[in-house]
């Protein structure tokens, strides 16, 4: 029977040897390159002055090679910076909390929708299906324009809603939109 190996999990944390690795594949060129380069430039500096200058002069360069030279250069370059990840930045926001008042239960915005669709009511039942599976919570705001039955979409009511929402005020925050959805505990994100 074979001599059975040891249980490397409780020595060794796996955590560990993973975020090795990925160090190791993510910057693969780079630890690549520089043995190189260090080797290359111990060359270049056991090599004398006269002995560098010969090594130039007896270099012929044709115009293509240089051209075919920079192209590649180039084209490594571009490849290495777009295959690099680009970086993201989180930017700070925030919500405008409308009053309580224009909060909407599900069961409001469900009655609304079957006094204003009673003749349609596929339109009702499709209306169900996405409030159910859109997961906004029992806290979620309309303006209220929407709340009258039927809906007043007027130019006052909007420009009332506005007004709501940006103040004039210099304490009151001037950011945000008007629907301030929250999700519902029970949803997935």
């Amino acid at each position: 029977m074979p001599p059975m190996l040891p249980d490397f999990s409780n020595s060794i944390k796996l955590k560990y040897v993973k975020l090795g690795y990925q160090y190791l594949v993510n910057n693969i060129i780079i630890l690549t390159l520089v043995p190189v380069m260090l080797g290359i430039l111990l060359e270049v500096l056991r090599l004398g002055p006269e002995e560098l200058l010969g090594i130039w002069r007896s270099l012929h360069f044709d115009f293509v090679q240089v051209l075919c030279s920079a192209f590649l250069v180039t084209f490594i370059a571009t490849v290495y910076f777009m295959s690099k990840p680009r970086t993201i930045f989180l930017v700070d926001y925030a919500c405008y909390k409308p009053p309580v008042t224009c909060r909407v239960p599900f069961s409001t915005f469900m009655e609304h929708s079957r006094l204003i669709l009673k003749d349609n009511p596929k339109s009702v039942e499709f209306q169900m299906r996405i409030l159910e599976r859109s997961g906004l919570g029992e806290e979620t705001c309309l303006p209220p324009a929407i709340h009258y039955i039927p809906p007043k979409p007027t130019m006052e009511e909007a420009r009332g809603e506005a007004e709501l929402e940006r103040p004039s005020s210099r304490t009151s925050p001037p950011w945000g939109r008007w629907f301030c959805l929250r999700r519902s505990s029970s949803s997935s994100s």
